[in-house]
């Protein structure tokens, strides 16, 4: 029975280094014990919950995001839960939250570092969700710094399929990104193009779609710059083929059979 992929969602998250010298992105390297992508670096993200959905339904937390691109099917984002997923991936496995309190952009100092932590961990036990924390914060989550990235699909024929939104935003000013000792045994903020040489010399493992989104932000030179790509450009829906082969499989994209990427083996196990 062929694998039907899960909705989720992935977040870039920026900052600018020194003016000119462009940007660099917070990665997360997947424990060994991941049943997906395990040791490889990554973007925090993941699934899209029932409670993610509740919460893009819930007007007095949710901040309204005007409709924005949609996929080749002309199916909208809206309301399926994939922004909130990406600001609770985010918090969960970066500890970055996006979020309004008064109108202004959320500053977590020391005082509230305790507090949000318990959050963080609740929600890495999946117990609480967004609209509860919201709430009793008085928040209203910042969805509207999501500009909407890149939309792939993990090919046909692997054991684990997702259907996956990327996104970028910037990094709150007053927030340090961690990454949580869970799920992920690394933080990193790198350059996308120092990933991708890293990746190159086999130091900086990464998977196919993740190399192609750094290809895509090597190319800018500010967050601003990045931002505002999200608002020029429709998002194509992108679906690799995988091709098994004697040698262990490989996946490309359609019409670029030079570019073929050497699937790790613990990836095509189910």
């Amino acid at each position: 029975m062929a694998v039907q992929p899960r909705l989720a969602s992935a977040v870039m998250l920026l900052r600018d280094m020194t003016p000119g010298q462009g940007i660099e992105v917070f990665m997360v390297r997947r424990v060994i014990q991941s049943d997906f992508a395990p040791d490889v670096f990554v973007f925090p993200g993941g699934s899209v919950s029932a409670d993610d959905r509740a919460a893009e339904q819930a007007e007095q937390v949710f901040t309204p995001v005007a409709p924005g691109k949609a996929d080749p099917e002309g199916r909208t984002i809206l309301g399926s839960g994939i922004r909130a997923a990406a600001i609770r991936e985010l918090f969960e496995e970066a500890g970055v939250l996006l979020a309004y309190r008064r109108e202004q952009v959320l500053a977590i100092g020391e005082e509230d570092i305790a507090r949000f932590d318990n959050y963080r961990q609740a929600f890495n036990q999946r117990n609480g969700s967004l609209i509860e924390m919201a709430r009793a914060e008085k928040l209203r989550l910042a969805t509207d710094r999501l500009g909407y990235f890149a939309h792939w699909i993990t090919p046909e024929g692997m054991p684990k399929r997702f259907d996956t939104h990327f996104f970028i935003t910037t990094a709150p000013a007053e927030q340090q990104a961690a990454h949580d000792r869970l799920e992920t045994s690394e933080g990193i903020w790198i350059s996308p193009a120092e990933a991708l040489a890293q990746s190159e010399r086999g130091e900086f493992p990464l998977v196919f779609a993740t190399i192609h989104q750094l290809r895509e932000l090597a190319a800018f030179h500010s967050v601003q710059e990045a931002l505002e790509s999200t608002t020029m450009q429709h998002v194509a829906t992108h679906v690799p083929i995988l091709e098994q082969r004697a040698g262990g499989a490989r996946v490309y994209l359609p019409g670029d059979d030079d570019n073929k990427w050497d699937v790790p083996e613990n990836m095509t196990r189910s």
